[in-house]
C-alpha cells in the first residue's frame, strides 16, 4: 500500500473513532447534564475560534499582500513594440 492509501486510511479511522468518542461524552447516562454542556462548550468554542481564526488568516494575508501590477500597464507596453516595428517597416519601404 503506497503512502498516500494508508495516510487516507488512517484519517478515516481516526475519524471514525472520534465520532464514536464524541457521542459516547454527549450522551453517556451516567454523566450528568453538567458533563455534557461542558462537551457542547468546547465544541461550540473550538468551532467558533476556528472560524475566526480563518478570517484573520484571510485578512491578514489581503493586508499584506502586495497588489499586482496594473493590467493596463502591461497592455500598453506590449503594443509599444508592435507599433515600433509597423513603423520600421513603414520607413524601410
Amino acid at each position: 500500500m503506497d503512502k498516500d492509501r494508508l495516510i487516507g486510511v488512517l484519517l478515516v479511522v481516526v475519524g471514525i473513532i472520534g465520532i464514536i468518542i464524541y457521542g459516547l461524552l454527549l450522551w453517556n447516562p451516567w454523566t450528568g447534564t453538567l458533563y455534557t454542556m461542558t462537551v457542547l462548550a468546547i465544541t461550540a468554542f473550538v468551532a467558533v475560534a476556528a472560524l475566526l481564526g480563518i478570517v484573520a488568516w484571510i485578512g491578514w494575508t489581503m493586508a499584506t499582500t502586495p497588489p499586482p501590477p496594473p493590467i493596463e500597464a502591461e497592455v500598453s507596453s506590449e503594443e509599444k513594440p508592435a507599433e515600433e516595428a509597423k513603423e520600421s517597416e513603414t520607413k524601410s519601404s
